[in-house]
């Protein structure tokens, strides 16, 4: 794995911390009814990310995941300014502003979507996989889903076929604690997601999702398993989100003072107590972070706003590939 050093401590707070602030944007426009539909956000979960992307080759490696997925295509390299105007459904979205906040796709940035239906990616995860081993690419995919995801039976099927045909994949369920409102501990008579694996012989395991370097040493294990062709692991994130399910979410399911005591593990704290503590960065330094992702944020917003709606005639254009498709009136 690579290094952890300075500069990774120093990347991974600003990283996240534009994250969050972006995240926290979209909550602020979706009140004012800028962005429409549904709106699922990332606060708390950002360390999974984080530690994802240090062990990755983004060269090579692919990401699929489910519809909380806005920041996921930025820490792959998509510009953020394309994935706010997506949800602002603006042509200059990353899907033009047809895919919308649950969709966001990028072929070039090696990441296959935000879908909508709960555990649709697994299999495609596994797919994405096959395609590399098919091909004899030395790419891995990591396929996460939520803990509510991880009770269909389309994961069973997959966990299946992938060890039987030793795909490379990482299967990574990111367990928040909730699937939607409702608490892991009423979905099913065991609270350890990750012993699902041991059905298949799959190589599993908790990890503090909380924290982005023991989530890049599990990952990093995992793609080393993968690139030797010993085929998938599967790791549970134990992690925590902020903000209900969606904006519409109003929370009755949990005290303010469950989502406090989280907040003490916080990831971006965890990062920034390090870099204080390593003296990594003055007060000034870290204050120049800030400042920077606030302007990040505002570029991203002023470009979503300034950003055209698509005209109708998109509609017929991104139907049929063949341009003089005979069977149109």
């Amino acid at each position: 794995m690579k290094k952890i050093t300075k500069e990774t401590y120093l990347n991974w707070y600003k990283d996240m911390l534009f994250w969050r602030k972006f995240e926290d944007k979209l909550a602020a426009v979706y009140i004012q009814q800028k962005v429409r539909g549904f709106l699922h956000l990332y606060n708390g979960q950002e360390a999974v990310l984080a530690g994802a992307l240090h062990a990755m080759d983004l060269s090579k490696d692919k990401m699929i995941t489910a519809y909380r997925n806005h920041v996921q295509p930025i820490g792959m390299g998509v510009d953020p300014k394309r994935v706010m105007a997506e949800l602002y459904g603006k042509v200059t979205g990353t899907s033009h502003g047809m895919g919308g906040s649950m969709h966001i796709f990028s072929k070039e940035h090696r990441f296959y979507g935000g879908h909508g239906i709960v555990g649709g990616q697994i299999p495609l995860g596994a797919g994405l996989a096959f395609g590399d081993k098919y091909q004899g690419n030395d790419a891995v995919t990591l396929c996460c889903f939520g803990d509510g995801a991880a009770r269909q039976g389309s994961l069973h099927e997959t966990f299946n076929m992938a060890m039987n045909w030793k795909l490379p994949v990482i299967f990574i369920v990111e367990n928040n604690g909730y699937a939607m409102g409702t608490s892991v501990e009423r979905t099913a008579n065991h609270t350890d997601i990750w012993k699902l694996g041991l059905g298949y012989e799959m190589p599993c395991g908790p990890v503090d999702g909380m924290n982005p370097i023991k989530v890049a040493e599990a990952i990093d294990e995992a793609l080393q398993r993968a690139r030797r062709g010993d085929g998938p692991t599967f790791l549970e994130m134990k992690t925590y989100r902020y903000r209900g399910h969606s904006m519409s979410d109003a929370q009755h399911y949990r005290t303010k003072d469950e989502v406090e005591e989280y907040k003490k593990i916080d990831p971006i704290t965890q990062v920034l107590d390090v870099i204080q503590d390593k003296k990594y960065a003055s007060d000034e330094e870290i204050d120049a972070i800030k400042k920077e992702v606030k302007s990040m944020v505002a570029e991203c917003e002023k470009f979503a706003e300034d950003s055209p709606y698509p005209e109708a005639q998109q509609l017929y254009d991104t139907v049929y590939d063949q341009e003089d498709y005979p069977f149109i009136s």
